[in-house]
């Protein structure tokens, strides 16, 4: 059969739970053809072919007949297209021949091969139809207030009819919905229609009479659902299937939904163990204290499955029974062909080099894209299953950019928010992919989506309205939180609200992640640091130490670290045998050829500059390729003199944080260095800011951190610890999980409200003007 639909007030009309059957029904059958009906421009159709909660219709016909493209291509259906074409006299022409006329008010929105205009209550039409009739072009007057001009024969009826003939469609298997007057050449096509509920009077007495058309008492999707049981298109079965079906629920209130499992896997004598990670600093360890003291949970994770044994993959594991609890893990099993593609090749080497701003490392694979997006329905498929009604969802990262959408559609209850860690680029950078239409569209299904500081939710903002027409709610300043000027990433007012449709409105929010204080404390206390960082000062006497903490990651700019602190020895030989470099960095993942060359050049400056410079007694750079126990990190700390943090690009950087931390609790005189283009730049502001990308400018700071004086030194640090000793872990999460629960119920409020006109308006003017009445009609 094919369904041919009006949009706003039909289709994307109704209660949001009817929307939600029908949208999930409709991709199901696929022998139902779906055609977009509308009045509104072809651009501003567009933003809903990329609505992944949409079905993507087959066809749509556009600016009221005048357009008709595929759905999937965008591409003009021909003949039918070439024809119309040649039916309009050209817009200039038409304006000519109504120049003079009163009460006409020119439609500021995007039409094609018409004219549109506002006019007031009770006008009369008939000058503007004897001016156009010359032209070979007629009028349409729908809803009092709206007053078209087309190419004569041309209306969303006749060219519906030339699709149904072009598909060579039975004419008795075609279904047509709409609401306004706007929509009545559709049913004087003689195809079985409904009206929905709420329509336009006029429209309901037009077809009163016509023996074909059905006049649901439901609205929107609802009466399109009625219609499809009234007329017995697909079977009373279908339908009653598709009512009763309820999706089955867990009893988890806040799910934490992230590509890794909060534990590693071992294989030991054949059986599976569970260890904590080597590296317990960074992102996994301070997700995992917000479930300390008993606090009950869910966290979704992929684990690679043993393919040998499928039955006896483990679902459901703990984590660590005395530490928490209450935290359970749900295991979604992926083979490592899985984990190699969706991971290692396209998440790392398609996404990460692209929202790092390194697009010439970038390459995109369609069938990659695929994959990526079947292992997000996977995740969301498992998410939908875990949550209890209305429970906080909150997904972590650009790995998992595609669950919202599913998981929207799966579970229209849920309080949805998604958390970017990583560094995220504006829109002449995010633009370049390929699908990142589908990926905002997605994160648009959020009640609430966090970054880490300003810059990156504004960058967003700017990528969203590059892709979609939105309404720009709610904005805040960022001082006195975050640095507005003289810093790289710094920002005076950021975005808090978005308005996506009527019935949905995304709020956003700066959360700058914070260390576990209460851990670092314990963990700096015990006697087991004690005694490390002693014997670490011991070891290093007489040397000034900087320090540098880091993942292997050419986002780091590790090279260009190196090749700063070679030139700092060329240009001071009165630091020779003064200071030592010691360089800590955390292998990447195994299998991955650009990291492994990555390593190659490391490894070949320190032995480089160690060459150059070494003595008997003094080594310049001690460079640690391996995972580190936490708590020798936290005594190299301690000693160190300068924290030197210098990555390209980064989120937020938690060594910067955790480096004032420690030396905030020892006491310390150390100096913060930090990459301008770390987020946490923006937040630290006792640090010294440099330039990654300008050697020289490195060289500098670093020169300038190590001959600081005492008294200033203690001074930038300590304003740097109590900024973070405040704004720590737990206040973040605190923070953020509040943030999403009063986002969530701001839009149960709009959709609740009954004045709310439950429709997706994504048309421009609707940005640019609060005249609702303004709307192109559909």
């Amino acid at each position: 059969m094919l369904l041919a639909t009006d949009l706003d007030g039909t289709f994307l009309g109704g209660r949001q739970s009817d929307r939600m059957r029908l949208y999930r029904f409709l991709p199901r059958q696929p022998e139902v053809t779906l055609v977009f009906v509308t009045g509104r421009g072809f651009e501003h159709v567009v933003p809903l072919i990329y609505d992944p909660t949409i079905p993507t219709p087959k066809y749509v016909i556009c600016d009221v007949g005048t357009t008709i493209v595929h759905g999937d291509t965008l591409e003009p259906v021909q003949p039918i297209q070439s024809d119309i074409n040649q039916a309009w006299p050209g817009e200039p022409a038409v304006l000519e021949a109504i120049e003079g006329i009163d009460g006409l008010e020119r439609q500021e929105v995007p039409q094609q091969r018409r004219c549109s205009f506002f006019v007031p209550p009770g006008y009369d039409p008939q000058p503007v139809r004897e001016a156009v009739e010359p032209l070979g072009c007629e009028v349409l007057h729908s809803a009092d207030k709206y007053l078209d001009i087309l190419p004569a024969g041309v209306n969303k009826g006749t060219t519906l009819m030339k699709l149904v003939e072009l598909l060579e469609m039975d004419p008795a298997r075609v279904l047509v919905a709409g609401d306004t007057l706007n929509d009545l050449p559709m049913f004087e096509t003689g195809y079985k229609g409904v009206v929905v509920g709420a329509a336009e009077q006029r429209l309901v007495d037009a077809t009163q009479r016509m023996s074909q058309v059905y006049h649901s008492e439901a609205s929107g999707a609802g009466a399109i659902l009625d219609a499809f049981s009234y007329f017995q298109f697909l079977g009373p079965k279908a339908i009653e299937d598709l009512t009763r079906a309820q999706q089955e629920r867990g009893s988890s209130q806040l799910i934490m939904v992230y590509h890794r499992l909060p534990y590693e896997e071992h294989m030991v004598d054949g059986k599976l163990v569970h260890r904590r990670p080597k590296s317990p600093n960074g992102i996994m360890p301070s997700l995992l204290s917000l479930f300390e003291g008993g606090r009950t949970g869910m966290w979704i994770a992929w684990s690679q499955q043993d393919t040998r044994n499928p039955e006896e993959f483990q679902d459901h594991t703990m984590v660590d029974e005395e530490a928490y609890p209450e935290l359970l893990v749900s295991r979604v099993p992926l083979t490592s062909q899985d984990v190699q593609r969706f991971y290692k090749t396209f998440s790392k080497e398609a996404l990460w080099p692209t929202i790092h701003t390194f697009i010439e490392r970038t390459h995109f694979n369609h069938d990659d894209w695929q994959h990526y997006v079947e292992i997000n329905r996977i995740f969301a498929e498992r998410t939908a299953a875990e949550a209890d009604e209305g429970a906080v969802i909150w997904i972590h990262d650009y790995n998992l950019w595609m669950v919202p959408a599913h998981l929207r559609k799966l579970r229209p209850d849920l309080r949805i928010a998604f958390f970017h860690h990583t560094y995220f680029p504006s829109s002449e950078i995010f633009n370049v992919i390929p699908w990142r239409r589908q990926i905002v569209g997605s994160l648009l299904q959020c009640d609430y989506v966090g970054f880490h500081i300003p810059r990156h939710l504004e960058n967003f903002v700017d990528v969203v309205r590059s892709n979609f027409p939105v309404e720009v709610l709610e904005r805040q300043n960022c001082a006195p939180r975050f640095l507005t000027y003289d810093c790289a990433l710094g920002l005076d007012e950021m975005t808090t609200g978005i308005k996506v449709s009527e019935d949905h409105v995304v709020h956003m929010g700066a959360h700058p992640i914070g260390v576990s204080a209460n851990r670092i404390r314990k963990l700096v206390e015990s006697e087991q640091v004690q005694q490390r960082m002693a014997g670490l000062r011991e070891e290093l006497q007489g040397k000034r130490v900087v320090l540098s903490v880091e993942r292997l990651d050419y986002t780091k700019g590790p090279l260009a670290k190196l090749e700063a602190f070679e030139r700092l020895l060329e240009e001071n030989p009165e630091l020779h045998g003064k200071v030592t470099f010691v360089d800590i960095v955390t292998p990447a993942a195994r299998g991955m050829k650009i990291y492994e060359e990555i390593q190659q050049q490391v490894e070949y400056a320190v032995g480089r500059i160690n060459g150059r410079f070494a003595k008997l007694d003094w080594t310049p750079v001690r460079f640690f390729f391996r995972s580190m126990p936490f708590e020798d990190v936290l005594a190299y700390y301690a000693v160190a003199d300068v924290g030197w943090i210098t990555p390209l690009r980064d989120g937020l950087n938690l060594v910067a944080k955790e480096y004032a931390a420690v030396q905030g609790l020892t006491h310390g005189k150390g100096v913060l260095v930090l990459s301008e283009f770390a987020g946490a730049a923006v937040e630290l502001e006792g640090a010294i800011r440099t330039n990654p990308y300008d050697e020289v400018d490195m060289m500098h700071q670093l020169y300038r951190a190590l001959t600081l004086g005492d008294a200033e030194r203690r001074d930038r640090i300590a304003q740097m610890a109590d900024v973070v000793m405040h704004h720590d872990l737990e206040t973040w999460g605190q923070d953020f999980i509040q943030a999403v629960k009063t986002a969530a119920k701001r839009r149960q409020r709009i959709i609740n409200d009954p004045s709310t006109k439950m429709a997706r308006v994504y048309a421009a003017h609707a940005v640019a003007t609060s005249d609702k009445s303004r709307y192109t009609p559909a």
